[in-house]
């Protein structure tokens, strides 16, 4: 049986949530690049989190829950609204390892996507395959495929964009 999945607005009072799951967030990104824990086993504060309650306007954090249990966040802004729809980008998304498998985070995403209309933009790092797999495959069932991919040409980094 699949779990339920359900996205929490964190109000600031409970960014502790984010906060915490961020270091594991960051030690799995330990794989992809050069990030050492201080002195006290703990890794470097997460830049500009601040602004996810500041600009509470533009910018989303969320956690994702199954079946009521903390599975993970997503961290979510709107770049632009200058168009005639807004642009959307993925800034980070993480779900715990226990969940991972079991279309918690593909849910999420889709959760996320039908929420907030418009165009979209997901970036991941170069040498993080596993990333890639997971978004091409997301985002190629929720478009049908239609969506297009770049990589940037110094970083060489890869990002999807599509528009619901």
């Amino acid at each position: 049986m699949e779990p339920i999945v359900e996205l929490e607005l964190v109000p600031e009072q409970r960014r502790a949530a984010i906060e915490n799951l961020l270091q594991f967030y960051l030690y799995d990104f330990t794989l992809y690049l050069d990030i050492a824990a201080d002195e006290n086993g703990s890794f470097p504060d997460y830049p500009d989190l601040d602004e996810f309650w500041s600009k509470a306007d533009r910018k989303f954090p969320f956690l994702i829950r199954a079946d009521d249990e903390i599975a993970g966040f997503a961290l979510v802004e709107q770049t632009d609204d200058s168009g005639k729809r807004p642009s959307y980008y993925m800034v980070e998304f993480f779900v715990l390892q226990k969940f991972r498998r079991h279309g918690v985070g593909g849910r999420a995403a889709v959760m996320l996507f039908d929420r907030f209309r418009g165009r979209w933009k997901i970036t991941q790092l170069k040498n993080n395959e596993p990333a890639q797999r997971f978004w091409r495959s997301t985002i190629g069932i929720y478009t049908n495929g239609v969506y297009k991919e770049r990589t940037h040409p110094f970083q060489g980094h890869p990002s999807q964009y599509f528009e619901n």
